[in-house]
């Protein structure tokens, strides 16, 4: 269950769906408005039980992501969701989860999740307990 500070860590192939598991997850939160990729605008803020904070760090370069002070975001009130997340791997925090989203087929899609640290390792075996693998 999302807590504040959450950080999810979402990296995938173009289209593969990054932004439709940000919309679902939104959704979730209890977010009314429509989500939609912020990659021009870089991060988005919506209202739910928790703030959602929608980040897209594909046009960003390491360095100019460290200095908008993401850390901010990571540990603060709400969730954060981080496409392209593998681009800034040095500034996410050491506990986070992390999905990648592999496209199988035109309407398949496969996704791999890791936990880093708790709770999220908890997470990752509970979903393997339920039969997700």
């Amino acid at each position: 269950m999302a807590v504040p500070g959450t950080v999810i860590a979402l990296d995938g192939d173009l289209g593969a769906g990054k932004t439709a598991f940000s919309q679902r997850f939104a959704k979730h939160l209890g977010v009314k408005d429509t989500v939609n990729s912020p990659t021009f605008t870089l991060i988005k803020e919506y209202k739910g039980r928790l703030p959602l904070y929608h980040m897209d760090v594909y046009r960003l370069s390491l360095e100019e992501a460290d200095e908008l002070g993401l850390d901010e975001y990571f540990f603060g009130a709400g969730v954060t969701l981080v496409e392209w997340a593998s681009l800034i791997e040095e500034i996410l925090p050491g506990e986070l989860l992390y999905i990648y989203i592999e496209t199988v087929s035109e309407a398949g899609r496969r996704m791999y999740i890791k936990g880093r640290g708790e709770p999220y390792e908890h997470w990752v075996s509970t979903l393997r307990e339920n039969g997700v693998s």
